[in-house]
């Protein structure tokens, strides 16, 4: 278990002020996150990286991650004049609307 100390250092550097209750929460909690990671480090690790299913395993095998190219679509500009044309309301070239401020 995490000394009480250790507690205080920590809530030093953090720069938090504990109570005395507060200080043996924190023991309770710190105590139980480290006991987690204890257990985590005895877990076997090994089936994934057989299986090619970590991370980094696609630089090592050639491959890398691509992305489309970033490129317009133009779109035809009779599109864009047909759905101004169509409004119910337009003032030069643009559908003119209500305020809503």
């Amino acid at each position: 278990m995490i000394t009480k100390e250790e507690v205080q250092h920590i809530a030093k550097l953090a720069r938090l002020e504990l109570s005395e209750k507060e200080i043996e929460n924190m023991q309770k909690d710190l105590s139980a996150i480290l006991d987690y990671f204890r257990l985590l480090e005895k877990a076997n690790t090994r089936i994934y990286a057989d299986n090619n299913a970590d991370l980094r395993g696609n630089e090592k095998r050639g491959k890398k991650n691509e992305l489309r190219g970033d490129e317009a679509v133009g779109k035809p500009a009779s599109l864009a004049n047909n759905l101004v044309q169509a409004a119910p309301d337009k003032k030069d070239g643009y559908v003119k609307v209500k305020a809503i401020l």
